[in-house]
């Protein structure tokens, strides 16, 4: 006759183990230590702020002192005539990079897999990542110059397509594809490195086989190199859609004017204005932030179960 183990019991064998494993593994635990201090300082910690959405939030009296107000920032944000632009750009700009930036560096990852020369394999992984570092105020300054009236990429399109020579960023139509564009050159090589590391995982063995059972190099990459990324792609488009809606706003923010606030203003920048620049109103800020995080996180969950139904690969 089996007996139920008892939660304090469980609870004292977990605790044993962890002990155990702390005693032998102290090294990586104290290199684990800093990565716990970050997440626990700069994102569990301000989640306390939050509170502050349902109030008059006055600095000066603090949160303790400030008047209660309830859900108040919350129906001024969804009575706000702006709201339907603000979510249509917002869903235009984040599923333009989810279907153009986001496959194009898994196709550069199976590029450059299929390079033979090591050294140019390094070559091109090295200046495909390059962009990625330079400051978002360095890019936003690049992109200004190269559409601007006298730009290079606006005398191409004058010269090529005959279009008016205009700046391109007071053009709302083409602040979509701007952005879009910039933002494949700056993260392309950066994002692919993780299927990089996802390829070189997958077992020579197989293509071996392959090559004996006469697949050439597409058959081999149709049938064993994505088959094999897929579980990787998958948890990447996971963490992809949960950042929908917080679509990275600095470099909007660098690149929009009132000219195109039609279709580059987004909720966050929106946010940015109403709550800092034209007044300082924290709780009307902290209310959408908190409304963008929860519609985030039902995002993963949604997609989460929906890929883990579909194909068995999920975070959890």
């Amino acid at each position: 006759m089996s007996t139920a183990v008892r939660p304090s019991s469980a609870r004292g064998s977990f605790l044993h183990r962890l002990g155990r494993d702390m005693k032998k593994n102290w090294k990586l635990y104290l290199i684990f230590l800093p990565v716990l201090a970050y997440f626990l300082i700069f994102k569990y910690g301000p989640m306390a702020g939050l509170m502050i959405s349902f109030q008059d939030f006055k600095a000066a009296k603090g949160i303790m002192g400030s008047k209660w107000v309830g859900t108040k920032h919350f129906i001024n944000f969804f009575n706000d005539p702006y709201l339907p632009r603000l979510i249509k750009n917002t869903l235009t700009i984040a599923l333009s990079t989810l279907v153009f930036s986001f496959p194009s560096a898994i196709i550069l990852a199976l590029l450059i897999n299929e390079l033979r020369s090591n050294g140019l394999k390094r070559s091109v992984q090295t200046i495909s990542y390059i962009p990625h570092f330079i400051s978002t105020v360095v890019v936003c300054g690049i992109i200004r110059d190269l559409v601007s009236r006298t730009g290079g990429v606006t005398m191409i399109l004058h010269t090529v397509f005959g279009m008016p020579v205009n700046n391109l960023l007071y053009e709302p139509g083409y602040f979509v594809p701007i952005y879009i564009v910039s933002d494949i050159w700056s993260n392309i090589g950066w994002n692919s490195i993780v299927y990089l590391s996802a390829l070189t995982a997958i077992d020579q063995e197989l293509y071996e086989a392959a090559k004996v059972d006469g697949a050439n190099k597409w058959h081999q990459m149709i049938h064993i190199t994505i088959p094999c990324l897929v579980p990787t792609i998958v948890i990447m488009f996971i963490l992809k859609v949960g950042k929908m809606f917080d679509v990275g706003y600095e470099k909007i923010m660098l690149l929009y004017t009132p000219l195109t606030y039609e279709t580059a203003d987004v909720i966050n920048t929106y946010v940015y204005r109403r709550g800092f620049a034209e007044n300082v109103n924290f709780s009307y800020s902290t209310a959408v932030g908190f409304f963008n995080s929860v519609v985030c996180f039902l995002l993963v969950y949604v997609t989460n179960k929906i890929t883990s139904r579909m194909g068995g690969n999920s975070l959890w």
